[in-house]
């Protein structure tokens, strides 16, 4: 038989229903079959062998007297890959095997290529899988660095704003106690996104901590009560410092950084490349502070200028971050700090924490509802003098 001289390992069948049983049990690369036999006709018998579970393609030759166009369709309605014309050419029937040799290499090829895409999928899933878990402990770890939402130092009245968008962020909001009638409150945010971000605004914040004033970089030493803190220039220099020579590391921040006196209420602060610090008069006028900054940790030897303001009774400051004056309109327009000054303005006379929530709502007005692209963060004091 001239197929075993050409080295194919032949199984005969001496009707479709025998044929469709062997098919059943092995998995053929290539499938000859009459068109007429007793029984199963050939259309019929390709019709179920196309339905059976094997992975592996077969190749499918029909041999026919039949040649008929309508026939042909048929055929290859149900399954059949090729056809031959008896009585059959050898030559004509060893090319057919060779191409149908060629399409099944290329169907195991492409077979192998998606069992590799397949696992290389499973194992991109398990990473992101991984990846989220990474960021919700992050975004869980960004959430405890505010330990506390509102103080009351007497004389005044601290209150923090944070939340978080859907991303990993680095905002970073707080207040600290420099002596008896000094605190400081800050807003920073970490240049990115993600876990690197929450990583060094977790680092900014143990430097920022009252609760560990001998690691506060602002903080000069004494016992409690009687500390003393660099200017805030000095504050923002050291920082600087730190991240481009200690740090080496790719990110950067913006901050406004700001000491209050309790008594006088003298305030002293510093920009860095953060949104401009707000007074918020008792009389409802609302007065921009500084004149913008470098933000630390992009530039050596930066000098950071010192911005001075006096407090009245009843006045408050607004330190905050550029997620509030970037928040975008759905048609991209951002917020800005026109938008802010005149959400303020509209809402003066609430509470601090009233105040607070009705920015946030004028936020989500603003956006169409939207999530928030970045973090909305900020902190609010409120002087009674």
């Amino acid at each position: 038989m001239s197929l075993l001289r050409w080295g194919y390992q032949v199984i005969e069948a001496g009707c479709g229903e025998e044929a469709l049983a062997l098919c059943s049990a092995t998995a053929f690369d290539i499938v000859i079959s009459d068109w007429v036999m007793p029984g199963m006709s050939g259309i019929d018998f390709c019709r179920q062998f196309r339905a059976l579970p094997h992975e592996a393609y077969g190749y499918f030759i029909l041999l026919t007297s039949k040649s008929g166009k309508g026939e042909v369709a048929h055929g290859l309605d149900v399954g059949a890959d090729d056809f031959l014309t008896k009585p059959v050419n050898a030559d004509e029937l060893h090319a057919r095997l060779r191409a149908g040799e060629r399409i099944l290499g290329m169907q195991r090829e492409l077979v192998d290529k998606n069992r590799l895409i397949g696992t290389t999928l499973a194992e991109l899933q398990k990473l992101y899988d991984s990846l989220d878990r990474d960021l919700i402990e992050a975004r869980k770890l960004q959430q405890t660095l505010v330990r506390e939402r509102h103080r009351d130092f007497g004389r005044g009245t601290a209150s923090i704003l944070l939340k978080p968008s859907g991303h990993v962020g680095g905002d970073l909001v707080g207040f600290f106690e420099i002596s008896a009638r000094r605190i400081a409150l800050y807003s920073v945010d970490v240049s990115g996104h993600g876990v690197a971000s929450a990583m060094m605004t977790a680092r900014l914040a143990g430097l920022l901590s009252g609760a560990s004033p001998d690691q506060n970089i602002a903080l000069t030493g004494g016992t409690e009560g009687q500390r003393d803190a660099w200017p805030p220039e000095m504050v923002a220099a050291r920082f600087n410092r730190m991240m481009l020579e200690d740090m080496q590391v790719e990110q950067y921040f913006t901050m406004a950084y700001a000491e209050v006196d309790l008594q006088t209420g003298r305030v002293q602060m510093v920009q860095a490349g953060h949104p401009h610090p707000l007074l918020i008069r008792q009389d409802g006028t609302i007065e921009q502070l500084g004149q913008g900054g470098l933000p630390i940790g992009l530039l050596p030897n930066v000098v950071f200028h010192r911005i001075e303001a006096r407090l009245r009774p009843g006045d408050r400051l607004f330190l905050v971050s550029d997620g509030v004056t970037e928040c975008p309109a759905p048609d991209g327009q951002e917020l800005g700090a026109e938008g802010l000054i005149e959400i303020l303005a509209r809402n003066e006379g609430l509470e601090a924490q009233a105040l607070l929530e009705a920015l946030v709502w004028n936020l989500n007005s603003h956006a169409g509802g939207q999530d928030f692209p970045d973090d909305v963060s900020g902190v609010l004091f409120h002087y009674r003098g």
